[in-house]
């Protein structure tokens, strides 16, 4: 028998849709322990200016609140705002500092949609209206024939799907279940068992699992890992302060295009400014012209509309004025490319079983949030 040696207790990886709110802040920290991962890695770093603190006041349950209420009452872990370039409101909560890389959940399909672009852009796709089989033979036969890149995009893969992740059954708990337990080709092996619900194209349904598809169609298309491409095109060149990474199906295995990844609350902002940039870092252009514009026009309209939500478009959530990347349980990237305006939220919304009613009060305080930010400048 071995000597007793301290050692650290970790989360359960399988139940991380399901951890309760003490371990949520510590877990969404501490991804790259839970899950095989691939860094993308950072270059030298470009700091941002700063223009003088804003101070935001909204209203909520009747009462005005400011900043610090907000970051209170929502459980937010890292804000950010950016103006022109610029930060004008940067704050850290529930132990996460400046460095430390925040999980984040499905916004990193939002980012992953925009490789897609530059992965146009270099010609190594010839159009988002290829065959998803095209790049990915081992789904052919499966419910996914006939199914395209757009198609993934926009969610209308017309593939069954569970998203619901208070049941340990669903879809995207058992896609959960196959990444921690580092299970090589477990969730390409998944996806090609789903049945057909519908036509492709023909209805909006949000599933996880179609953006792992697209970023393993997109990894074969650029014929290296998803991470090195995203060092390579954006995380290097936009001067990013920290290395991301990606979470891994398995050890050395396909990236998760479309959940779990890991990052720092300004580089979040970075990544935001690219995209309020058009795409152009330093006078070169890493994205087509007039895709943001793409990725930013309606393909669907949200069946539930939420906090403002109204459409979706390529991969970003789409309102009045501004494309969103949302992530489970309070990460939120909002662009208002008009205003030249971005404001990042980190954050852990507690979660079903352990709270009752679901989080839209938070959802939408947050967007009351933002919306007393953006009338400070209008």
């Amino acid at each position: 028998m071995s000597e007793a040696e301290p050692r650290a207790h970790l989360p359960c990886a399988e139940d991380f849709l399901l951890w309760p709110p003490t371990i949520q802040p510590w877990g969404y920290r501490i991804v790259d322990r839970l899950f095989a991962h691939r860094v993308f890695a950072h270059g030298e770093a470009k700091s941002f200016a700063r223009h003088a603190e804003i101070a935001p006041r909204y209203v909520a349950d009747a009462a005005e609140r400011d900043v610090a209420a907000f970051m209170d009452r929502n459980f937010i872990a890292g804000l950010l705002v950016l103006k022109d370039g610029a930060i004008v409101l940067e704050r850290y909560g529930l132990g996460l500092r400046e460095h430390d890389r925040w999980s984040t959940m499905s916004t990193i399909k939002s980012m992953t949609a925009m490789l897609v672009g530059a992965a146009i852009q270099d010609g190594a796709i010839r159009s988002i209206d290829d065959d998803v089989t095209r790049y990915l033979p081992d789904l052919r036969g499966s419910a996914y024939d006939g199914v395209t890149l757009r198609h993934l995009l926009t969610m209308s893969s017309g593939v069954r799907w569970n998203e619901d992740y208070t049941d340990r059954n669903s879809d995207v708990n058992r896609y959960s279940k196959s990444m921690a337990d580092r299970v090589p080709g477990g969730v390409l092996k998944l996806m090609a068992g789903l049945p057909r619900a519908n036509s492709p194209g023909s209805t909006f349904l949000y599933n996880s699992g179609d953006t792992f598809l697209l970023g393993a169609a997109l990894t074969r298309a650029i014929g290296m890992p998803l991470a090195d491409y995203m060092s390579a095109k954006i995380w290097r060149p936009a001067g990013m302060e920290c290395d991301g990474f990606y979470t891994l199906e398995s050890e050395g295995g396909q990236e998760i295009g479309g959940s779990r990844a890991g990052m720092a609350l300004r580089d979040f902002g970075r990544f935001a400014q690219f995209v309020l940039d058009d795409g152009v870092i330093a006078g070169k252009r890493i994205l087509p012209e007039g895709w943001v514009d793409a990725v930013a026009a309606p393909a669907f309209v949200v069946p539930e509309p939420q906090a403002g939500v109204t459409h979706y478009g390529y991969s970003w959530w789409l309102r009045d004025g501004c494309m969103s990347a949302l992530g489970f349980a309070g990460q939120r990237i909002d662009v208002f490319r008009s205003d030249k305006l971005a404001i990042v939220t980190l954050a852990a919304f507690p979660q079903a079983p352990h709270v009752a009613g679901g989080d839209a009060k938070h959802r939408a305080e947050v967007v009351d949030f933002t919306q007393a930010v953006r009338k400070i400048y209008a």
